[in-house]
């Protein structure tokens, strides 16, 4: 493996084939659901982060738009039916060990299904924003709810 500079960036480049191996972000999509002054989130079953907390949030797939994977996720993971509402944020970062990924975070409100952790989750609940369990898995998460709590104090 070598590399080279391409745009200003230094790529990895196979040495026998000359293949560029471009580092883009994962697209991926999460929600906020809230009940009054609670926040819903999954602690994690599975590697990377075990036990830690996210927001509702997965990978896009190949055939959804970004709307759809944010309602299949909160669905996958937690059991619950929603709606977006809008558009919250747009967060980059890297998941564990070395994969970039950008994940958009949309407000959510519940249309129906019952709160149950899905496959992938250990635990699944609303937990108040003042009280949130932790460790917080990823640093997008972190910021997002920290944005949450400063506009749920603002209107409250």
């Amino acid at each position: 493996m070598t590399s080279r500079t391409e745009g200003g960036i230094q790529r990895p480049v196979c040495s026998s084939c000359g293949f560029v191996q471009y580092l883009n972000p994962a697209p991926g999509a999460g929600a906020i659901l809230l009940r009054g002054d609670r926040i819903c989130l999954v602690q994690r079953k599975f590697p990377p982060k075990v036990g830690e907390w996210t927001l509702p949030t997965g990978f896009m797939e190949w055939d959804e738009t970004i709307e759809q994977n944010a309602v299949r996720e909160v669905r996958e993971e937690t059991g619950l039916e929603v709606k977006l509402v809008r558009l919250f944020s747009v967060e980059t970062g890297i998941l564990p060990p070395d994969l970039p990924v950008l994940v958009v975070f949309f407000l959510a409100e519940e249309t129906g299904g019952s709160l149950q952790a899905g496959d992938d989750a250990a635990t699944v609940d609303f937990y108040p924003l003042d009280k949130l369990p932790a460790p917080i898995a990823f640093g997008a998460h972190r910021r997002v709810l920290t944005r949450v709590r400063a506009e749920w104090v603002n209107e409250n």
